[in-house]
């Protein structure tokens, strides 16, 4: 079986049928999976469990694809033997191939024919490999994934990585379906960019441990997480069920003490939409249709039209679509959402390693095109997100509100599955918004800043507070303090 990806902690990956070929041919591994209306995904994956327990998006091609490119190897390696004996080097001899080799090979291979980057950040590939090769031990199952997790650090490139049996079978499993191994829980990053739980999943493992709403994740296993962004630690909270996992954090303000919550891994349902219809606004007049979107999985697209529904029935003129700490997911899920606020437009660009574009449109059956639309995000929005903040700012859809630039992920991986049930996750594209930019690395810079909530602790002092994302504390903040609905709604 041979996969593909594009990338989301909560972050995730991309479904559908694609060949090897797929990705430097004249289109897109992402553009042949939809066009044959198979499943896309996008996204790391769920950054958390929230950022969420996913992975990165992948294609899944037929079972011959993967013979097909067994074959394809033994003619890399008599090229291989080939190349040593014109090197003058004498290759060893056929028994001497191991099977550690073939996997070795195997994710060479898989890399050279998909890579976007086809000067592979300045390495030299195929003498990479014959060095490798020749010099390098792999007479374990150990030294080999070594060998291979070197091979890719050479890319410099944090998407394109080596996922091992178990890593591969949990990201099979969390962008097949809602339900999710892992700890269940959203993160985000805070003002100080430490990373905090926006709320656990409830009835999730995290949720019956006592992991609480505004906990500071210090510690992971008792490796610090200063300095790690929201997908390496998603990736530290990942893990098999039954297993556990130990995280420290900080409360109540207290920055000096740390408490330890120890969570035992286990599958739970992911429901990614929450939303409330408000009561009407004064200051904006809007009625608010508040729509808290966690991730894109296969139920994202569905549950978001849903909302709207229920919106319009009730009347509701305005929604304010969250995206905080969405790190991605399903790629057509982000397509979905667009095409239900956009009746035309362009959507997204993507384009491989030989420049080629190819562009997704709406279709003209939007549920929702004239009502006002805000989206809130911030640095923990990434790749398919972005892909939807984009498209709605681009076509001046949406008001875009948010305190930092969003995350920066514009690149499309694809999983392709080993011999041994390992697997190696290549960036085969990068997609850009209708404008034209490329956000990788860069982001979507907001219109302006998400309104704070005025809070009175007493008759005498006001606090300013986060907007909430909780879909009830946002509708009471909206009541609480009349000047947010007008800032929403700019």
């Amino acid at each position: 079986m041979h996969q593909a990806v594009c990338s989301s902690a909560s972050f995730a990956a991309t479904h559908g049928w694609a060949t090897p070929r797929a990705a430097t041919s004249k289109r897109t591994v992402v553009t042949r999976a939809v066009r044959k209306g198979q499943r896309v995904s996008d996204g790391k994956n769920d950054v958390t469990q929230g950022v969420r327990d996913l992975e990165e998006p992948f294609v899944q091609a037929p079972d011959d694809v993967f013979a097909k490119a067994r074959r394809a190897l033994t003619a890399t390696l008599a090229a291989t033997a080939v190349a040593l004996t014109v090197g003058g080097i004498t290759p060893p001899p056929a028994n001497a191939i191991t099977s550690n080799n073939l996997l070795f090979l195997e994710a060479w291979r898989a890399v050279d024919k998909a890579y976007v980057d086809k000067t592979f950040n300045g390495v030299s590939w195929f003498k990479y490999r014959e060095d490798t090769v020749k010099r390098t031990p792999m007479n374990s199952t150990e030294e080999t994934y070594e060998a291979i997790k070197t091979m890719l650090n050479k890319l410099d490139d944090p998407f394109t990585r080596f996922l091992e049996p178990e890593k591969y079978a949990l990201l099979s499993e969390s962008t097949m379906s809602a339900n999710i191994t892992g700890v269940g829980v959203e993160m985000a990053y805070a003002d100080d960019g430490r990373i905090v739980v926006v709320a656990p999943t409830p009835g999730g493992p995290a949720d019956e441990a006592g992991v609480k709403p505004n906990d500071m994740i210090i510690e992971v296993d008792g490796r610090p997480t200063d300095g790690l962004s929201l997908y390496e630690v998603a990736d530290a909270l990942q893990g098999p069920a039954t297993s556990k996992v130990a995280i420290g954090v900080n409360r109540n303000g207290k920055s000096d003490v740390t408490d330890e919550v120890t969570v035992v891994r286990r599958k739970y349902a992911l429901v990614p939409v929450r939303s409330q219809i408000c009561a009407p606004d004064i200051t904006s007049g809007k009625k608010i249709n508040y729509i808290r979107l966690t991730t894109f999985n296969q139920l994202s697209g569905s549950k978001v039209r849903e909302a709207i529904m229920n919106g319009l029935k009730d009347e509701s003129n305005a929604v304010v679509l969250d995206l905080r700490s969405n790190s991605g997911g399903l790629f057509p899920g982000a397509l979905d959402i667009a095409k239900q606020f956009m009746s035309k437009g362009q959507i997204v660009l993507i384009a491989d390693s030989d420049g080629v574009r190819d562009v997704f449109e709406a279709d003209g059956t939007a549920i929702a095109p004239d009502v006002a639309l805000t989206v809130l995000v911030d640095k923990g929005t990434a790749s398919a997100s972005e892909v939807l903040a984009g498209a709605l700012r681009d076509n001046k859809r949406a008001t875009i509100l948010g305190d930092t630039e969003t995350f920066g992920k514009g690149l499309i991986q694809t999983v392709v599955p080993l011999a041994d049930g390992s697997a190696v996750s290549i960036t085969v594209a990068r997609y850009q918004t209708p404008s034209g930019a490329d956000i990788n690395k860069v982001g979507i810079n907001p219109d302006g800043k998400v309104p704070t909530v005025m809070s009175a602790e007493s008759e005498s002092e006001k606090t300013s507070k986060p907007l909430p994302s909780e879909p009830g504390a946002f509708c009471a903040a909206l009541a609480a303090d009349e000047t947010v609905g007008g800032k929403l709604f700019m």
